[in-house]
């Protein structure tokens, strides 16, 4: 080969390094592989059959994540409350704001791990994701629209008539193929990667530090039974004895009309709580101290408070000071940084 041969190849090769460090969210979308449920997780619980993951379908639902056209004047996205660097919660806002700065009364939950999900929102009323983005959109607080003027504005940019005939074999805008969209994006939302996964997994070098350990084992001790590893849920509405808000909102209540009900909400992940806060579903703690000691001596003895709060004639999770400190430092195992700078699931 000429010395001519090797400067174009040389020049070729600059070329496409160039184009991949330019583009690295190009680069991540050409290497979608679609769902794999992560080694260390059980089956999801999402309808797939129904609904498979396709390059071409996450990408409008992507695209539909970050588009204020959801919201009544154009301003107001699901990412404006669901940021990635807090794992898609809020930050910042002890309750979410929403369109023309409108409050709400909860704090906005994180997206992430939702294909393992059963129900929806603090306060339940919601059992399919595929119905989820109905809420938010139409609520007065958050996005104030209704579903077809959305499908009426999509309608008119040949974005989304290109990026719907792609994913759905047709241009057509309709309610089945928007939510089917939305979720394909959100089952992606997958938050695997934290040291603890990585030690669950054996990985090499993964490990726990003496006061992580001790952590774990207290954690899966008193914490365990309503914040089930891998994915710290179980899924359940409970109440914990946060005492009634000024809003008296009664969570579950609210969806179901069933007295005990009243003031039990889902119960979070404890994933990512570093970049998760404030706590609670109204976000009345602006601090992980400050739950813990919640749970050591502010539990109240609402109506209908969970079972496991109360026993041996004592309301809460007696923690000691060294006992907070190391669930801390295993808490702290949780966070997940490759997921808050995953790039396929950022904002163009």
């Amino acid at each position: 080969m000429n010395r001519k041969h090797w400067l174009v190849l040389l020049c070729m090769g600059i070329f496409i390094t160039a184009c991949k460090k330019d583009n690295p969210l190009k680069q991540e979308i050409e290497q979608f592989l679609g769902f794999h449920k992560p080694d260390n997780f059980p089956d999801p619980t999402y309808h797939f059959a129904t609904n498979p993951v396709t390059k071409a379908g996450f990408e409008l639902g992507r695209a539909l994540f970050y588009e204020p056209r959801l919201s009544r004047n154009n301003t107001i996205s699901c990412g404006s409350c669901h940021i990635q660097s807090s794992a898609f919660t809020q930050h910042g806002h002890d309750v979410s704001h929403g369109i023309d700065d409108r409050l709400g009364t909860r704090n906005s939950p994180p997206i992430m791990n939702l294909a393992w999900n059963k129900a929806f929102m603090w306060g339940g009323g919601v059992y399919d994701l595929d119905l989820q983005p109905v809420t938010p959109i139409t609520a007065h607080e958050e996005m104030d629209e209704s579903l077809e003027n959305v499908y009426s504005k999509l309608r008119d940019m040949p974005k989304y008539q290109q990026l719907f005939r792609s994913a759905f074999g047709s241009a057509e805008i309709n309610t089945a193929v928007f939510m089917k969209a939305l979720s394909q994006f959100m089952v992606m939302c997958i938050s695997s990667n934290s040291r603890y996964d990585k030690i669950m997994r054996k990985e090499a070098g993964a490990s726990f530090t003496s006061a992580e350990l001790n952590g774990y084992h207290l954690f899966k001790e008193k914490c365990a039974s309503c914040h089930a590893e891998p994915l710290f849920t179980d899924g359940a509405f409970r109440n914990n004895g946060l005492g009634i808000s000024p809003v008296n909102d009664l969570g579950l209540y609210t969806a179901t009309l069933i007295e005990t009900d009243k003031y039990k909400f889902k119960v979070p992940s404890l994933r990512n709580l570093t970049y998760t806060g404030p706590y609670m579903h109204d976000g009345r703690f602006l601090s992980l101290p400050g739950v813990l000691e919640h749970y050591n001596s502010e539990v109240q003895p609402t109506p209908n408070l969970d079972p496991l709060l109360r026993q041996n004639g004592r309301v809460g999770i007696p923690l000691s000071g060294d006992d907070q400190k190391n669930l801390l430092a295993f808490l702290k195992t949780l966070d997940d940084e490759e997921f808050i700078k995953n790039i396929s699931l950022s904002e163009q």
